[in-house]
Parts: structure tokens; C-alpha cells; sequence
């Protein structure tokens, strides 16, 4: 029983260091938890894609996808202070030109946004809408189909899917680039600090188990459900593909760059990975006849 607890506060911890999300007071709080917590960033994650997925159902009774899926953004990033779009804002502005590591990692420290870190901003971030609302609005063929009445709930409902393991795997990736890199930033203005500058093969098992019960719990909604498990299956692995070429490349880019990972290239990470794997979604959901 104290082992289930720890493992409860330890998931609180990690949910206080990225959300809003107010936790209970018995949580308590001890350093060493920082480091522990990082086994829970994708369930972390998939709290924030539950929200999301939420927000979208509940505005799409008013408003057409675009709306909603702007609603939905809207939310989740209030919900997380936008501490991942910011890194991926920090890191375009520091490794968008080419200047040197020591000036990157200036750069980066800069509360102020750039030229490159706004055009990057803009373009993820329109990338997303524009891919979560394709994956919410019926195609021609579709509204043309006996089934037709149903097609706008079926959509929402694979949209929200896609929301919710987009935010739960990309933060995964995020946990392996601790693991598989130094960190390469200033030790003593890091923003990874607080939560410790390196993973632990245990740490990161862990939270490949907390994504495989996430996927396994959409799993199982379906099925009880009786819709196409095997669709989902194709989803899940196009968009877990997609998000390991895209933290591979992440991988490369910031060992060349930097000499390792930032707390800045942590959040880019996060954002790449998650933009990657609903593109991967939407190839599924929507293949291009």
C-alpha cells in the first residue's frame, strides 16, 4: 500500500510541475520526487488529451470543427501554460540561424521571442489545427454515405483519439531524449533541472508501459463499443512510427547542435512529435485515394 501511494504522488508531482491541474495537500513534496515523477509525464499527458478531447465534444455542439479544434487548442495549452510551445518557440529562435552553441543557448535563455521562434510558432501550430480539423470534418464520399447522420460523431470521436495519444506518446519521446542524451545547456540556469537531468532504463520503461495502458484503454473503449479495433491498431502504429522519426531526428539535430538535450529542446521535442504522429492519424482516418 505504501508503494501504490508513492507511485500516486509521485503522478501528482508530475501533474503540478505541468498543469494547472490543483493537486491534494497529502501529496507532500520532496526533491528526490522530481527525478522519480518523469515514469508519469505521458500519463500527465494523457490527462491533457482527455481535457482537450473533452473541450473539442463539448464546443462541437455549437461550432464547426475549426472552431472547436481552436476551442480545444485554446484549452489544453492554458491547461499547461503553453510550456511546450514555448520551448519549441526558444529552441527556433536559438537554432533557427547559425550561430554558435554558446550563443544558441543565450539565445534560448531570452524570456523574448524572435522572428524565428514566432514564424515557427505560427507554423506548428497552424499545422496542428489544420490537421486536427481535417481529421474532424466528413470528406465528400463520406457524407454521401447511408451512414451519413453518424459520420460527425464517428469523426469526433477518432479525433479525439488522436488528441489523446498525440499528447501522451509525444511526451514519451520526450522521456527517451533524456535517456539517450547528455544534458548539453548551462547546469546552472537549466530548465530541466527540477526535474532531473537524466532517465533511468527503469524510468523509461515505466512510461512506455503508462503509453501502451493508454492505447490499451482506447483498445478496449472500442471494442466494448464495437467499432473497428483494427483501425485504431493501424492508427497507433503509423502515428507511433512517425513520432520515432521525428525523435530520431531530434536526436541527431540536438547532439550536433547542442552536445545534448535543454529543457527548450525537451518541449520542441514534444510538439514535433506530436504534430508528426496526428499527420500519421490522419492517414489513416483520411487516406488520400
Amino acid at each position: 500500500m505504501r508503494f501504490l501511494i508513492h507511485e500516486v504522488r509521485l503522478f501528482f508531482i508530475a501533474l503540478q510541475f505541468f498543469t494547472r491541474v490543483p493537486i491534494p495537500q497529502w501529496v507532500g513534496y520532496q526533491p528526490e520526487w522530481l527525478q522519480a515523477c518523469q515514469r508519469y509525464f505521458p500519463l500527465v499527458g494523457g490527462v491533457v488529451g482527455v481535457a482537450g478531447a473533452a473541450m473539442l465534444a463539448l464546443a462541437s455542439h455549437w461550432w464547426p470543427p475549426v472552431v472547436s479544434v481552436i476551442l480545444s487548442m485554446a484549452f489544453t495549452v492554458w491547461l499547461t501554460g503553453g510550456f511546450h510551445e514555448d520551448g519549441w518557440a526558444d529552441t527556433c529562435d536559438g537554432l533557427g540561424g547559425t550561430v554558435s552553441r554558446e550563443r544558441a543557448l543565450e539565445i534560448m535563455k531570452d524570456s523574448r521571442i524572435g522572428s524565428y521562434g514566432s514564424l515557427g510558432l505560427i507554423l506548428l501550430l497552424g499545422l496542428k489545427a489544420a490537421t486536427l480539423t481535417s481529421l474532424a470534418s466528413p470528406q465528400v464520399s463520406e457524407l454521401n454515405n447511408a451512414q451519413a447522420s453518424h459520420i460527425h460523431t464517428v469523426l469526433l470521436a477518432w479525433t479525439g483519439m488522436a488528441v489523446i495519444w498525440g499528447h501522451t506518446a509525444s511526451r514519451l519521446v520526450a522521456v527517451w531524449m533524456i535517456r539517450l542524451l547528455p544534458y548539453g545547456g548551462d547546469l546552472a540556469h537549466a530548465k530541466a533541472k527540477p526535474l532531473g537531468l537524466q532517465a533511468t532504463w527503469p524510468q523509461v520503461l515505466t512510461a512506455s508501459a503508462c503509453t501502451v495502458l493508454v492505447a490499451a484503454g482506447m483498445w478496449c473503449w472500442l471494442d466494448q463499443s464495437g467499432w473497428p479495433t483494427g483501425t485504431l491498431m493501424q492508427a497507433l502504429t503509423r502515428s507511433a512510427l512517425a513520432m520515432l522519426v521525428v525523435g530520431a531526428v531530434c536526436w541527431r539535430w540536438f547532439k550536433q547542435r547542442l552536445g545534448g538535450f535543454t529543457g527548450d529542446t525537451l518541449g520542441a521535442t514534444q510538439q514535433l512529435a506530436e504534430v508528426a504522429g496526428l499527420l500519421a492519424w490522419l492517414t489513416v482516418i483520411h487516406p488520400v485515394a
